[in-house]
């Protein structure tokens, strides 16, 4: 495998998350004062608007979908993929308001997550925007021995802060924003201290060396950055995704990805294309398995611009 950086992003570097934002402020809105069971009718009308007056969304979740289900795209799969958008969005606002008797949690790898905490050192948990991160911290939230911080750029941190305190001011107590002179510092207490450190790692807001991988038979570019903190920081890795299943139910799964704990650094390069392949071959296949979980609505496939490696 070979890498390369960049000083140009590619255009979905740059896409904000504006959708997300927005829906979430809206399903805020309703949730908050008409109550869940009320508050799901109104999901289905959400997911037309966003089918029907986003076409740049729309065109994306099409090229996203052929390649999942393999089949041609109709018009319900398209439907479905932002109703399920919109389903977990909604069910975050619950979840920050530690509801969690309203959901059916299946939870798979549980004993890997937790032999790998028992030793007190701390673990990487690497997800992507596949499903819902907040039912993976609600399972923190309900069990009180078991801690989960997450780690994001602060541009994006602040904006989910206010987001989040709106809901429940405590839910912004395990947000750890990057960019500042002692980020990794937190990072690394909040691991001594044997938590797991969460991080969504298919995208990158800022210059990375990115990877070429395989997803749904094409090639893509993903970030280092995410994979790399975990080998300085010497800390085993684990894959994390909270699929929505319909309803009330969610699957949440732990697999493992990698263990920079012994790793040299002459080891590390190649350990860290390892992970990196691996953590793109899970994503193939839970997007495989929950194809209506993935949450990039915009060209993932886009070919990275081409730009000569700075010399080490």
């Amino acid at each position: 495998m070979t890498s390369h950086s960049t000083t140009s992003h590619a255009a979905w570097v740059h896409t904000p998350e504006r959708s997300n934002r927005l829906m979430l402020r809206v399903m805020t809105w309703i949730s908050l004062r008409l109550g869940r069971r009320a508050a799901r009718g109104v999901l289905h009308l959400i997911a037309a608007y966003f089918l029907l007056f986003a076409p740049a969304s729309r065109l994306a979740s099409r090229n996203y979908l052929q390649r999942a289900l393999g089949r041609p795209v109709l018009w319900r799969d398209l439907y479905q993929h932002f109703f399920t958008f919109a389903a977990t969005i909604h069910d975050r606002v619950y979840l920050l308001n530690r509801r969690f008797d309203l959901f059916d949690f299946e939870v798979h790898g549980e004993d890997t997550l937790r032999r790998l905490l028992a030793d007190g050192n701390g673990l990487f948990l690497m997800g992507a925007h596949l499903g819902s991160f907040e039912v993976i911290r609600a399972l923190a939230r309900k069990d009180k021995d078991l801690c989960v911080a997450m780690v994001m750029h602060e541009d994006n941190a602040q904006k989910i802060n206010a987001m989040l305190a709106a809901i429940n001011p405590q839910a912004v107590q395990d947000i750890i924003g990057l960019g500042h002179i002692d980020s990794m510092l937190k990072v690394r207490e909040r691991l001594d201290e044997g938590c797991a450190v969460g991080m969504l790692a298919d995208r990158t807001p800022g210059n990375d060396t990115l990877y070429p991988v395989q997803i749904l038979g094409a090639e893509v570019h993903l970030p280092s950055g995410p994979f790399r903190m975990a080998a300085l920081l010497r800390r085993p890795v684990l894959f994390m995704t909270g699929l929505y299943l319909g309803g009330n139910r969610y699957a949440i799964h732990f697999d493992t990805l990698a263990d920079f704990s012994a790793i040299t650094r002459d080891q590390r390069d190649a350990a860290l294309q390892a992970a990196i392949t691996r953590y793109a071959a899970l994503l193939d296949q839970y997007c495989r398995q929950a194809p209506y979980n993935w949450f990039n609505f915009f060209d993932f496939w886009q070919a990275a611009p081409t730009t000569i490696p700075p010399k080490t």
